[in-house]
């Protein structure tokens, strides 16, 4: 059996790129945007803010949810999410760790 293009890379990089691709779309980070200004959990509510389809909204949460970055709790009826404080954290680091690296610019270009 065949190796997988991932398989090549490391551990560190392949984490890297699922959290830029998750972060990768504009309805992303309206959801996470709109959550942190929220400072509490938002519940049903994203439909009317970001006048995106229910099923759009809900697969885009899926995605988050499923990196970890934000977490979520039935109440009642509705799900209600939140932005995980840890996990936010660890993406914080990863990000600092890689945009914090000394480029040197050689004259070449």
């Amino acid at each position: 059996m065949g190796l997988t293009k991932s398989d090549i890379f490391t551990d560190e990089q392949n984490k890297l790129a699922s959290l830029f691709k998750v972060l990768g779309h504009p309805a992303r980070i309206a959801i996470l945007q709109h959550i942190i200004n929220q400072k509490a959990c938002i519940c049903n509510d994203l439909v009317e803010e970001l006048g995106l389809a229910q099923a759009t909204i809900s697969q885009h949460l899926k995605e988050l949810k499923n990196s970890g970055i934000i977490k979520g709790a039935i109440n009642g009826k509705s799900v209600c999410y939140c932005i995980d404080e840890k996990v936010w954290e660890k993406v914080q680091n990863e990000f600092d760790i890689f945009f914090n690296q000394n480029v040197k610019v050689n004259q070449c270009c």
